[in-house]
């Protein structure tokens, strides 16, 4: 049975997105820190470990670009993408005018702000560590608190769902990739991801390697640049394709794009997500 690391701890988005990935037949392991998943794969701890790389509206996940940049040789092996939904969860026979105190992740605070500014006006808010500390913190605290939560925290607390589905956008997603150790064979739908940089600054340096993407015919689904961590003003490229890094056509492309770089690095290539689907 594979064991699944993910950034803890239960009820947050991440074990979701874990579960999305493994399903039913496999063993999940919390961790308190991106880093520490990255590191149980690597020891055998873990066979695959979930990680977020990219919000619908924050962006990238930096700390996962950096890691696999920087730190790691694992490989992307998949991908999937979760909805992001927000309850108002408080305690049982708490009316939403009652509420003087709001517990929630800052993140889903801030995507939340819409629902607070209007139905919590003037309500105090403090900052939990996740999804899952801030039902259990307002259950815990003896003054009228609410929490910002996910469905499976609120489940797993025993919270009651005021409001459902508070955050401000709709279609707010975040994409999680799995790792692992071994890489993955063609599908015929895929993805790759590699990253690149340059030890001079020149000008069209940029250009001239992307160029050999469109040369290709190849679709760029992602571009993103990182510090390199030795130079200031020297940047490492992400960059995400359609393909498959054993596709004639990619590899033809990643040989040209190495030859006009001092780095070229092929993190994985891998399915293209499967949307997950339910009460997340």
């Amino acid at each position: 049975m594979a064991t699944i690391a993910y950034l803890g701890p239960p009820g947050t988005f991440s074990e979701a997105a874990a579960i999305a990935y493994g399903g039913s037949h496999a063993q999940y392991l919390p961790l308190t820190s991106m880093p520490a998943v990255v590191t149980a794969i690597e020891t055998g701890i873990a066979s695959v470990g979930v990680l977020p790389i990219e919000n619908a509206l924050e962006g990238s996940v930096t700390t996962t670009l950096d890691l696999l940049i920087h730190e790691t040789d694992l490989q992307i092996c998949g991908e999937t993408v979760i909805p992001i939904r927000l309850y108002l969860v408080a305690q049982a026979g708490l009316s939403l005018p009652e509420i003087k105190v709001l517990y929630a992740h800052p993140q889903s605070l801030g995507q939340s702000r819409r629902f607070v500014e209007r139905c919590l006006p003037g309500v105090e808010t403090f900052a939990s560590l996740s999804n899952s500390a801030a039902p259990t913190e307002a259950l815990a605290d003896k003054r009228p608190a609410a929490a910002i939560s996910t469905f499976q925290a609120a489940k797993l607390t025993g919270a009651n769902i005021l409001a459902h589905d508070i955050q401000d956008r709709a279609n707010n997603v975040t994409r999680f990739i799995a790792l692992g150790r071994e890489r993955c064979s063609p599908t015929g739908d895929d993805k790759t991801s590699f990253c690149f940089g340059f030890h001079e600054d020149r000008a069209g340096t940029l250009v001239g390697a992307l160029e050999e993407l469109a040369r290709a015919g190849i679709n760029m689904t992602k571009l993103e640049s990182r510090p390199s961590k030795e130079v200031l003003g020297q940047y490492i490229f992400w960059v995400d394709i359609n393909g498959h890094q054993h596709d004639a056509h990619v590899i033809q492309a990643l040989e040209k794009i190495a030859a006009k770089t001092d780095l070229l690095k092929v993190c994985g290539s891998y399915p293209r997500y499967v949307k997950a689907e339910g009460n997340l």
